[in-house]
C-alpha cells in the first residue's frame, strides 16, 4: 500500500491537542475518516515491516514493544470512527464502515499471518521456556497472548487455507457491519406511532412527553412515537393499560428483521455459516468451541454445563410467577391466556400490591442528573476517592454528550469520562462503554472512556426521569468505565477492559450493587420537584423486592444465551440456507434447551441479536451469567469486609481493576478472593438455590 502523506488540515494528521487526547470532534468531519484510515494503515504496515525485517535477533524491545507502539495513528482514527458510527451514525458513515470492513480485515490478516513476525515471537517464547530470557509478569502475559493471537488467527495454516481464511474474514466483517446497520434501521422503522391519546393510559407524563417529542423529531405532525429499545421487552409495557397497544408494541419489537426492507435473516445465516467454516479451518468443531477456548470458560462444554444447570430452575421459577400473573390478568380479562405483552404489566401490578410500590411512583425520585452525581459518582468517590468535574469547554461527537474530568484521590487528573445517555435515531440500541484513549504508561496516555445508554429524551426543560432498570444500567456501564479509568498498565493492548469476553462483564456487574447500597440510594433517590427523599419504607420495600421477577429475568436471559450457543455449535452444512427457516430453528433450539416458555421470549431474537451477529459477543452471550458467578462471589467479599469502604475499593482497584489485561484474569480474581469462585452466591441471588440443588 502506497503511503501518501495526510493532508495537514485533517484532524488526524497529528495527535489530538485536547486534554487527555480527546478526539477533536469539533473539527472531525465524515470526509476526514477515509484518507486518515488509508494513511494510518500504510503507516502501520511500514512500522510492522520494520519489526519483521529487523536483522537483529528478536528481543522484547524490538519485537513485543515495537508491535505495541506500532499502529497508534490507526488506533486513534478507528476508535474515534467506531465510536461515532455506533453512537451518531449517518448513511455516509454506514457506507464507509461497510467499505472499510474487508480492507481492515485484510490489514489485520497481513500482520497476523506474517511468518517472519511469528518466527520472532516463537523465538521469544522458546527463550522464556528455556529460562534464557527473564521478563516481567505483564510482559510474559503479553508474549503469551500475542503468540496465541497469531496461532488463533491461522498463522500455522498452509497457503491455500490462509487464502480461504482471508476471504472468510473479509466477508464476515462486512456482514457484521451490514447486520448492525440493518438492526438499527429496523428498530427505527418499528417504532409504534400512537394517534389516540387514550391508548397511552398509564404511561407516565414524562414518558408521554418524550414520545411526543420523538414523533415531532421523526416528522409526524401529531401523535406519540414509542421508540424501541434493543431487547425484546420494552419498558413501556410496565405501565400501559391498553392491552391492544401492549400487543402492538411487543409484536413490533419481536418481529424486527424478520421481513421487509430491513430483513436480517439472510445476513445472520451467512454469518453463522462462515464463522462455522472458519472455526473448522482453524481446527475447532464449531465457532462456540473456538470462542470458548480463548476465554476463561476454556471449553464449550463448560459453557453448556452452567447454562444447562441453571435453565430448568429458572423456567420452574418463571412458571410459578406466571401462575400469579395469570390470576391478575383474569381480573381484567377472564379466561385470557397470559401473553408476553402482559407479563411486565401484571408483574408490576402484583409487585405493587405485595410491596406497596410501583414503577410510576418511583420514577419522580430517579432524576438522571441526580442519579449520576449522587449515585454513580458518589459511589466511585466513596470507594476509590475519585472526583468529577464537568468540562463544558470540551465537546463530544454529539451535542448530547457531556464530558467530565476525573480526578484521582490526590487531586491529579486521571482521565476523561463522556456520558451519552439519550436515545436518538442515529444511535444503535442498547447500552455500552467505549474507549477513546487506552491507558498506557508505555505511551504516556491516560484513559478517555464513553458510556452510552438509550433513555428517551424529554422536551426541553423537562427532567429525565428513569425506570429502576435504567438506574441499574447506569451503574453497570460505569463499572466498565471504571475498569478503563482505573487501569494502570504498561502496554496499551492490556488496558482496562482488554480481558476475555466472559470476564469483561464482571467488574461492571459488581458496580451494580452500589445502586442498592442504602447510603447511596438515599442520596440519589430524591423527588425532583419537592426535594423529599424516597420514603424510608419505600427504600425497605425496594431492597426487599430485589428477587422479584428473577424467574422471568433469568429465563429470558438464558433463552438468548442458549440461542446464541445453538447457532454457533453448528457445522457449516448444518446452518439453514433458507431465511424462512430462522424462526423454526429458534423454536426448536429453545425447545431442545428446555427454555421454550411462550410468555417469556428470549431477551433477543436472532433477527435483532446485535450482540452475537454484529458486536463481538458471538458464542459469548453466556458471558454475563459466567461473569455473574465472579460478581456475586465478589459481592460477598465486599459484605464480609464492611461493604462501601475506601479500604475495600482500594483493594478491588489494586488487585483487579488496575491490572486490566496484564495478568491471567482468573489469577487476579484468586488474588482478590483467595480461592476459586463459587457458584452458590449466584444461585442465592437469583433464587435458584433449591431448584438447582445447591
Amino acid at each position: 500500500m502506497k503511503r501518501e502523506p495526510l493532508d495537514p488540515e485533517n484532524p488526524f494528521a497529528v495527535p489530538s491537542p485536547l486534554p487527555y487526547g480527546l478526539p477533536d470532534y469539533s473539527r472531525i468531519r465524515t470526509e476526514h475518516y477515509r484518507p486518515a484510515v488509508e494513511y494510518a494503515m500504510a503507516e502501520h504496515r511500514a512500522q510492522v515491516e520494520m519489526v519483521a525485517s529487523d536483522p537483529s535477533g528478536p528481543t522484547v524491545e524490538n519485537t513485543l514493544v515495537a508491535l505495541e507502539r506500532a499502529g497508534r495513528t490507526l488506533h486513534r482514527v478507528l476508535t474515534a470512527f467506531y465510536n461515532q458510527s455506533s453512537a451518531d451514525s449517518s448513511p455516509e458513515l454506514d457506507a464507509l464502515e461497510e467499505e472499510l470492513a474487508p480492507r481492515l480485515a485484510a490489514h489485520r490478516d497481513a500482520i497476523h499471518l506474517d511468518q517472519r513476525l511469528f518466527a520472532r515471537l516463537e523465538a521469544l517464547v522458546a527463550q522464556v521456556e528455556a529460562g534464557t530470557l527473564t521478563v516481567e509478569p505483564d510482559t510474559a502475559w503479553l508474549l503469551e497472548r500475542t503468540h496465541t493471537a497469531f496461532v488463533r488467527a491461522g498463522v500455522r495454516l498452509d497457503a491455500a487455507a490462509q487464502e480461504r481464511l482471508r476471504a472468510l474474514n473479509a466477508r464476515i466483517t462486512t456482514l457484521e457491519t451490514v447486520f448492525g446497520r440493518e438492526v438499527l434501521a429496523a428498530t427505527n422503522a418499528a417504532a409504534v406511532l400512537v394517534t389516540d391519546e387514550a391508548e397511552l393510559d398509564g404511561l407516565p407524563d414524562d414518558a408521554r412527553a418524550a414520545a411526543a417529542r420523538s414523533a415531532r423529531e421523526r416528522g409526524h405532525e401529531s401523535g406519540w412515537l414509542l421508540e424501541l429499545q434493543l431487547p425484546t421487552a420494552q419498558p413501556q409495557l410496565v405501565t400501559l393499560r391498553d392491552r391492544g397497544l401492549r400487543e402492538r408494541l411487543h409484536r413490533a419489537s419481536s418481529s424486527r428483521g424478520l421481513a421487509g426492507e430491513h430483513d436480517t435473516r439472510a445476513t445472520l445465516l451467512e454469518l453463522a455459516r462462515l464463522r462455522a467454516e472458519r472455526a473448522q479451518l482453524l481446527g475447532y468443531p464449531h465457532h462456540a468451541a473456538y470462542v470458548a477456548a480463548d476465554a476463561t470458560a476454556r471449553s464449550a462444554e463448560a459453557v453448556g454445563d452452567i447454562l444447562g444447570r441453571l435453565a430448568p430452575a429458572a423456567v420452574a421459577n418463571a412458571r410459578r410467577e406466571a401462575e400469579e400473573l395469570t390470576a391478575a390478568l383474569h381480573e381484567d380479562h377472564p379466561g385470557a391466556t397470559l401473553q408476553p405483552w402482559d407479563w411486565a404489566y401484571y408483574a408490576e401490578r402484583v409487585r405493587s400490591r405485595a410491596r406497596s410500590l410501583d414503577e410510576t411512583a418511583l420514577r419522580p425520585y430517579l432524576e438522571l442528573d441526580r442519579v449520576l452525581h449522587q449515585g454513580v459518582f458518589r459511589a466511585a468517590t466513596a470507594l476509590y476517592g475519585l472526583t468529577f468535574t464537568e468540562r463544558t469547554d470540551l465537546v463530544g461527537y454529539h451535542p448530547d454528550v457531556r464530558v467530565f474530568e476525573v480526578h484521582d484521590v490526590d487531586g491529579s487528573g486521571l482521565g476523561l469520562f463522556l456520558a451519552d445517555y439519550w436515545t436518538r435515531e442515529s444511535k444503535r440500541g442498547g447500552a455500552w462503554m467505549n474507549n477513546l484513549v487506552d491507558q498506557s504508561t508505555l505511551l504516556g496516555e491516560p484513559p478517555v472512556v464513553v458510556n452510552n445508554l438509550n433513555i428517551p429524551q424529554p422536551p426541553d426543560g423537562r427532567p429525565t426521569l428513569l425506570a429502576w432498570d435504567e438506574v441499574i444500567t447506569m451503574f453497570h456501564e460505569f463499572g466498565h468505565a471504571l475498569h478503563g479509568l482505573l487501569s494502570a498498565v504498561r502496554y496499551p493492548s492490556q488496558s482496562g477492559t482488554e480481558v476475555p469476553r466472559d470476564f469483561v462483564e464482571y467488574p461492571s456487574q459488581v458496580n451494580e450493587i452500589w445502586a442498592w447500597e442504602p447510603q447511596v440510594l438515599q442520596a440519589f433517590a430524591v423527588h425532583h420537584e419537592t426535594g423529599e427523599p424516597l420514603p424510608s419504607a419505600w427504600v425497605e420495600t425496594l431492597l426487599a423486592g430485589r428477587q422479584d421477577g428473577e424467574g422471568f429475568k433469568t429465563t429470558e436471559y438464558l433463552a438468548a444465551a442458549l440461542l446464541d450457543q445453538a447457532w454457533y455449535r453448528l457445522a457449516p452444512d448444518e446452518v439453514p440456507t433458507d431465511p424462512e427457516q430462522v424462526e423454526a430453528f429458534e423454536a426448536a433450539a429453545l425447545e431442545r434447551a428446555g427454555v421454550a416458555f411462550a410468555p417469556v421470549p428470549p431477551r433477543y431474537r436472532s433477527a435483532y441479536f446485535n450482540h452475537v451477529f454484529s458486536s463481538g459477543y458471538s458464542a459469548g452471550y453466556y458471558s454475563y451469567i459466567w461473569s455473574e458467578v465472579l460478581d456475586a462471589d465478589t459481592v460477598e467479599w465486599f459484605r464480609e469486609n464492611g461493604g462501601l469502604r475506601r479500604e475495600n475499593g482500594d483493594v478491588f482497584r489494586a488487585r483487579l481493576l488496575a491490572r486490566g489485561g496484564s495478568i491471567d484474569p482468573m489469577a487476579a480474581f484468586r488474588d482478590l478472593r483467595g480461592r476459586d469462585p463459587q457458584i452458590t452466591p449466584l444461585l442465592e441471588r437469583r433464587g435458584l438455590s433449591a431448584a438447582a440443588g445447591a
